[in-house]
């Protein structure tokens, strides 16, 4: 049999890390953290980056949302609409009762103005005015937003007016409010209105009510809600640091002090931590028969965590321990799973960094070949858990 090796260390030292789990994150488990104490009856913290759920109590449960429901009123809006479009008060639109931005019957006002009467004065006008001004009528309307919660997997929600006065069939949880307001803060338009302090608009001058904008450094919205049958409801987001929160609490008396005392929790429990970097070198594996000696095993894509101090995270590497020449950069080389507290959170494929291409002058003997061809196949179908 002939081919070479110059560099038998090398597979002696890949011996020792192919194939075996390596820790790069592993802490001591301390004392549980102590969670806030909230008022609300249901709430959550979810980091809006990853959706990772930080915190929760009766997140799943089916309330009452009060005008918090115009969060989807307010994205529906922005994705069907031009906001410098022009829409018409009818006098139907001025008759609905609550809070308002007092509109005016035969008004022209632009789609975009009204949207901050919605979001900072929750108007209700407001809302049956850009309701009819996408849909024609409440009820078409309610039937976007509900396509919409399903299509963001708000499997919890029900959607039947665009302003969230009580109404049978209309609710959601804390969960799937929190997983809207992580799509609609992604959303250019939306986030700009919602972390305006104070506007004039339309000759209106108009202040925001959520007051997180004055009293919680980092905050950058969203909306607050209130009936006497929903109690008070609040979604907001926070960010610190390159981290960005989101926080629901649903029947809450004392929701402002519930964000502030979750957010700062959760900012000081949980940071992000990298484990894997695109093109991070993983190992560099024998080439048998090949011009090169070796040829480097590196990650095809990275990843961050968001981490509280407690978790723990390791990786398993599956990967050859070395190759027959005739490998392509690029080529598959294997996988890399993450697991943090001993649950495999993403797998990360591996790619070879460089060619291996056949030396002549070394040429293979027939069931080196064989070998050749099996390396390869077993190659292309590396897989940790399947």
């Amino acid at each position: 049999m002939r081919y070479k090796i110059k560099r038998p260390i090398i597979s002696f030292l890949l011996i020792l890390t192919i194939l075996t789990i390596l820790p790069l994150h592993v802490q001591a488990q301390p004392d549980e953290q102590v969670q806030p104490d909230v008022s609300a009856q249901s709430s959550i913290l979810m980091d809006a980056f990853t959706g990772t759920v930080l915190y929760e109590k009766d997140a799943d449960s089916q309330m009452l949302i009060a005008s918090t429901t115009k969060i989807m009123t307010a994205l529906v809006v922005i994705e069907n609409c031009n906001l410098e479009d022009t829409l018409t008060v009818k006098t139907e639109y001025t008759l609905v009762e609550g809070s308002s931005m007092y509109l005016k019957a035969g008004e022209k006002l632009k789609v975009r103005d009204v949207l901050y009467g919605l979001m900072l004065s929750s108007g209700n006008d407001a809302a049956v005015a850009l309701a009819c001004h996408i849909a024609g009528s409440i009820e078409d309307f309610a039937e976007i937003m509900n396509a919409k919660a399903k299509q963001l997997g708000m499997s919890n929600s029900s959607f039947k007016n665009p302003h969230g006065l009580d109404t049978d069939g209309h609710y959601s949880t804390a969960k799937d409010m929190a997983v809207l307001t992580v799509a609609a803060m992604n959303n250019y338009d939306f986030a700009q209105v919602v972390s305006t302090k104070s506007i004039n608009v339309a000759g209106r001058y108009l202040t925001n009510h959520n007051k997180l904008l004055w009293k919680y450094d980092g905050a950058l919205g969203v909306k607050t809600g209130f009936t006497k049958s929903a109690g008070r409801s609040l979604v907001s987001c926070a960010e610190r640091d390159g981290m960005r929160l989101v926080c629901v609490t649903l029947n809450a008396p004392d929701d402002w002090d519930d964000h502030s005392a979750l957010y700062n929790w959760g900012f000081e429990n949980y940071k992000y931590e990298c484990p894997i970097k695109k093109g991070q070198v993983i190992a560099e594996v024998p080439v048998i028969s090949g011009q090169e000696d070796t040829v480097q095993i590196v990650t095809e894509d990275g990843m961050s965590l968001l981490l509280g101090d407690s978790d723990t995270v390791e990786t398993v590497i599956n990967a050859p321990k070395f190759i027959y020449a005739g490998i392509e950069s690029g080529q598959n080389a294997g996988s890399i799973a993450v697991i943090v507290n001993g649950e495999v959170v993403q797998e990360i494929g591996l790619i070879f960094n460089g060619d291996a291409k056949l030396d002549e002058s070394e040429s293979l003997t027939f069931w080196e070949q064989v070998k050749w061809k099996i390396n390869n196949v077993i190659s292309e179908k590396f897989a940790i858990f399947n």
